[in-house]
């Protein structure tokens, strides 16, 4: 399949377009400047234009017979003020709706079969749940990541109503070695100084890199997956039972306590994010039969740390 991808320069959208060509699949790549092979590491079709605003994309876009939008400005790139709270939302609305638009154009392929729209979302979806179990029939939640969640899928009903197939994902705590959260937390523990943050009870709904790419393939290769998918592991720690863990693969202690307080004083507002969490279950994915390859955080953390040194700062 041509395979239309925004946020193909992230972590996930770099691995996925990696595994999409090796699936024998054609990616195009949407970058906002003038991109190469050097940007995701192998050979692909670039082109440019502003996810969040209607272009020359979009008919790229239309002629391909499924879109991966994986755009959004990335909520711990600096302090929530009223501009960049706007800019969280607008990042993921509009750039939903520029691609519902888009794909809309022909939603049926030549074979008769729709094409598809695999959206991302997030589990800040539910809101904090405390260790309440959450699946896809879960209502949202009511903060602010909530109502961003809310008005980012509802921009996805667009395509659905012109019968283009739709899958929103809602990604949970990506783990990889090159980015996300996990590389923001190996220093504190490599230096001995890692621990549990604030009660330490929060859920954390994880998932390896691998499996996140591989729940979107799985989502773009399923004819009969539609609507809401957690993509998260199929089992969700504390942030006590995480820190032990991460600790356990670097040989490193990991009772050093973070207090909620001074957490939210160093992020401001984007500390709830890790001081709250939810405990959320991937139901759709393993109803649909998707194989994890990794369900287990300790397995995990094994595979992406394995070659790391077991002391000092890589």
């Amino acid at each position: 399949m041509r395979v239309f991808v925004t946020g193909a320069t992230g972590l996930i959208g770099k691995r996925l377009t990696r595994r999409l060509i090796e699936r024998g699949h054609e990616p195009v790549l949407l970058s906002r400047r003038p991109a190469g092979p050097d940007i995701v590491g192998h050979p692909a079709d670039f082109i440019q234009g502003d996810p969040t605003l209607p272009g020359p994309w979009q008919g790229r876009a239309a002629d391909c017979d499924a879109i991966i939008n994986l755009a959004g400005e990335g909520v711990f790139n600096r302090r929530w003020s009223r501009e960049f709270k706007a800019r969280l939302h607008d990042s993921r609305v509009q750039s939903t709706e520029q691609c519902a638009a888009a794909i809309s154009r022909y939603p049926i392929r030549a074979d008769g079969t729709p094409r598809a729209l695999i959206n991302a979302s997030a589990i800040g979806y539910y809101g904090p749940h405390g260790d309440e179990p959450l699946d896809e029939s879960s209502p949202p939640g009511n903060d602010f990541l909530a109502s961003i969640c809310v008005d980012w899928e509802r921009a996805t009903e667009a395509a659905a109503k012109a019968g283009v197939r739709v899958v929103r994902t809602r990604i949970g705590i990506v783990l990889a070695r090159e980015g996300g959260p996990l590389k923001l937390m190996l220093t504190p523990f490599k230096l001995g100084v890692g621990g549990p943050i604030g009660s330490g009870k929060q859920y954390m709904s994880w998932i390896h890199i691998e499996d996140i790419v591989g729940l979107l393939v799985f989502a773009l290769e399923t004819p009969t997956a539609s609507g809401p998918m957690n993509g998260t592991a199929p089992e969700a720690v504390t942030n006590k039972q995480f820190g032990k863990s991460l600790g356990r693969a670097l040989g490193r202690p990991s009772f050093m306590w973070t207090p909620g307080f001074m957490l939210k004083l160093m992020l401001g507002e984007r500390g709830e994010i890790v001081t709250t969490g939810q405990n959320v279950v991937p139901k759709r994915a393993l109803e649909w039969g998707y194989h994890f390859k990794f369900p287990k955080l300790d397995l995990a953390l094994a595979n992406i740390l394995g070659n790391w040194p077991a002391s000092g700062v890589a």
